[in-house]
């Protein structure tokens, strides 16, 4: 069993079939994980005896003859800001270091009842906030293409954890491209879900109208058949979607794009793409017209400002998120302090890392009096023209294709001490998250160097099937078939 090469439809097939247990499973996936995770660093918290008890209880279930759930045997890892009861959620902060919550995020207990193995806790940005990794306050996690390159961020630790084949799929979540950033710069498929699709319950905020859950997977199938089960009104979240659900997405799954009409914006090919990027994306173009897609031009032209937008409300909701970290309730807390203010000063001073303490800083800002209209209001204003122009764009577009990232995965320390041009990073990503729309990263070829590059497929509200019907045809397409090798 070359555990590190199975995709979550194998697995779950092999189980089923009785070729292997679910706990032959989890005894290779953590033989992989020692092998490999000093190199790459991609997990906080490790799992296994735990793991090991859920693979038994499934193989249970398989001796008995007992239905399956619809990830019986899958491990999973889970980004470090979902919660998870009974196990360390630290947000890779240290505010949070010790803290392990008394219940399980919406999405873990859905995994759960669908016989899924949680096998560990991955490192990402602290609170999310972050486009490289480089802001965990415990380490650094490295790129299995390029250890010395970033995964992404923020959650660069669950990507990391699939590329290295540490993991079949795994959980991590996106305010403006933090699922598909890091699936481009890790050869992965990386879904950001309609927002409201996937439950946000135990999902540690960063910016609440604009975070959604969504998976790391190493190809589509096993993104369709992750997200059909972490899908779901849920009435513990008041933004959760109330209408019908897509009860599958791999049924018709192999479809084509034959008529479908699919837009490009100019907009996403102008100054600061990587040329090899630049080529890759109008190759995957050409592949679509081949399959009998109609592809064409079209204009978004508020790509660049809609950066300016979601940096002034994503940070303004972090400032009023975090305001709960006080050191009182719980979390990190100095050992000497002279008063309750002093205590709450010297609890953020010490456990916010730079990025977080800037964000604070910038949404407490354009929230204050007398700067509320000159900027919040605005971005708001700009937020709903973004999402007009979408709406726009899908009424005579079936889908959009765009890159991922401007960039290849750079080097650990390149941006680091320019907070803008790492910002700059996100600029193809963040519009869709203001404007709620799903969103999908996949491989679409690699760089001179041997580095992934991620295409990005946009789809209307609710138009995870056609994303999904029309990266299918890709990857069987392209059959890039190329693995990390560590």
């Amino acid at each position: 069993m070359i555990i590190e090469k199975m995709t979550a439809f194998e697995i779950k097939k092999g189980i089923e079939e009785k070729s292997f247990t679910a706990a032959e499973v989890v005894t290779a996936l953590f033989e992989r994980i020692k092998a490999v995770e000093p190199k790459v660093d991609a997990y906080l918290t490790l799992c296994e005896e735990m793991a090991m008890e859920q693979a038994k209880a499934v193989d249970e279930k398989v001796k008995a003859g007992a239905p399956l759930g619809k990830f019986a045997g899958v491990p999973i890892a889970i980004k470090d800001n979902i919660s998870t009861d009974g196990i360390k959620t630290t947000c890779a902060s240290k505010m949070l270091f010790d803290y392990v919550p008394p219940y399980d995020a919406t999405v873990v207990k859905k995994l759960k009842e669908e016989d899924a193995i949680i096998i560990g806790k991955t490192n990402m940005d602290e609170f999310a906030m972050g486009s490289s990794n480089e802001n965990s306050a415990f380490k650094k996690t490295r790129n299995p293409w390029d250890l010395d390159r970033v995964p992404g961020g923020s959650s660069g630790g669950s990507a990391a954890a699939v590329a290295a084949g540490m993991a079949p799929v795994s959980l991590g979540s996106d305010t403006g491209g933090s699922i598909r950033q890091p699936a481009a710069f890790c050869g992965l498929v990386g879904l950001k879900p309609t927002y409201g699709l996937v439950s946000r319950f135990g999902l540690i905020a960063f910016g609440s109208s604009l975070d959604q859950i969504g998976p790391f997977a190493k190809d589509v199938k096993d993104c369709a058949m992750t997200m059909e089960v972490i899908q779901g009104m849920d009435p513990l979240d008041s933004t959760s979607f109330r209408g019908e659900y897509k009860s599958s997405y791999l049924d018709g799954i192999a479809g084509g794009v034959k008529g479908m009409k699919i837009g490009v914006p100019k907009e996403f090919f102008q100054s600061g793409l990587d040329p090899e990027i630049a080529a890759s994306v109008k190759a995957a173009c050409d592949t679509f017209t081949k399959l009998g897609a109609e592809v064409k031009e079209i204009s978004i032209p508020v790509t660049e400002e809609g950066l300016s937008a979601y940096y002034v409300i994503s940070s303004a909701e972090a400032s009023s998120n975090l305001a709960r970290f006080d050191g009182i309730r719980y979390g990190y807390r100095p050992t000497e302090f002279d008063g309750v203010y002093d205590l709450m000063e010297l609890a953020r001073t010490e456990a916010f890392g730079s990025e977080v303490k800037r964000r604070i800083m910038l949404g407490t800002y354009v929230l204050s009096s007398g700067y509320y209209d000159a900027y919040y209001n605005k971005a708001q204003k700009l937020r709903k023209l973004i999402k007009n122009m979408f709406r726009d764009a899908f009424a005579e577009c079936d889908l959009i294709l765009s890159p991922t990232s401007p960039v290849l995965p750079f080097k650990i320390g390149e941006k680091s001490e320019d907070p803008l041009s790492m910002y700059l990073a996100d600029i193809y990503t963040i519009n869709v998250n203001l404007a709620g729309i799903p969103g999908l990263s996949m491989p679409c070829g690699f760089s001179e160097s041997g580095l992934p590059i991620g295409l990005q497929i946009l789809g209307p509200h609710f138009g995870e099937e056609k994303i999904f019907k029309a990266a299918y045809a890709l990857e069987q397409e392209l059959a890039l078939g190329k693995h990390a090798e560590l």
